[in-house]
């Protein structure tokens, strides 16, 4: 096995855990739409890491953390629904990009380009990986009460606004790192996919999160490997396994019904 082969594995095997861990937190909160948005937005940073040949992560990173800043901050001022802020979000993201992002150039964007990762962007990954783990495991039940009854939460001296700044910055870096794995067009299904399985599978909280990441991170590593070994794009190959798994989470809960 190559080295390269095993930064891939790596990086991919962290980015799926963390992204499936938060999503069995987006999805009790229905806020799994928000990561696609914030996804597109990561394009004007990748166009740029393209045309000017510098790391994804240097372009990404400062596109999709204002992003959320600027979700947050709006939803604040002005109780519009988070649903609406991000749609022109998304509208922003990908006009700015298509405005100077070469077509011919542009696969990595939309599928990523996790198998040509360095040391220094695996290292990375680790990092913020494990801080987004960390983050999300802390406000986990926090949030889970904000869902339920945002006065409740209030009430019990809960700064709301605080915490959701952190969740969606969460989201921010995990859409980031997910543009490496699968690209700025799917990431959304790195989140959504092994929650929506676990939780067909799952008959408590603690099995829902263990599950989503042991499907998020199998789906990756055979995802990477089928790849290589059939010479296919590893972003698409990766979520196509998920929804295959996803599939066969439901046959079990039909059949269990």
């Amino acid at each position: 096995m190559n080295t390269q082969l095993i930064l891939s594995l790596i990086s991919g095997l962290l980015i799926s855990s963390a992204a499936a861990y938060l999503g069995t937190l987006m999805l009790s909160k229905k806020m799994s739409v928000v990561a696609g948005p914030l996804a597109h937005l990561a394009f004007p940073g990748v166009a740029l890491a393209i045309v000017y040949h510098f790391s994804f992560a240097l372009g990404v990173f400062p596109f999709v953390i204002f992003g959320a800043i600027l979700i947050w901050f709006l939803e604040k001022k002005t109780k519009l629904p988070m649903e609406n802020l991000t749609a022109v979000i998304f509208a922003f993201g990908v006009g700015t990009s298509l405005l100077f992002l070469p077509i011919d150039q542009a696969e990595e964007a939309l599928v990523g380009n996790i198998m040509k990762i360095s040391g220094w962007e695996t290292a990375m990954v680790t990092v913020l990986s494990v801080l987004v783990y960390l983050s999300v495991k802390r406000i986990y039940k926090k949030m889970i009460l904000i869902n339920i009854n945002e006065e409740i939460a209030i009430a019990k001296k809960i700064n709301v606004s605080f915490y959701n700044l952190v969740y969606l910055l969460s989201i921010a870096v995990v859409v980031a790192l997910g543009v490496y794995l699968v690209g700025g067009l799917i990431t959304v299904a790195l989140i959504a996919i092994p929650a929506g399985a676990s939780r067909n599978i799952s008959r408590s909280l603690p099995e829902y999160k263990f599950w989503a990441v042991v499907i998020g991170a199998v789906g990756t590593v055979l995802g990477i490997l089928f790849s290589q070994a059939w010479g296919l794009p590893a972003g698409p190959t990766i979520i196509v396994i998920e929804a295959i798994i996803f599939s066969m989470s439901l046959v079990f809960k039909l059949s269990q019904k």
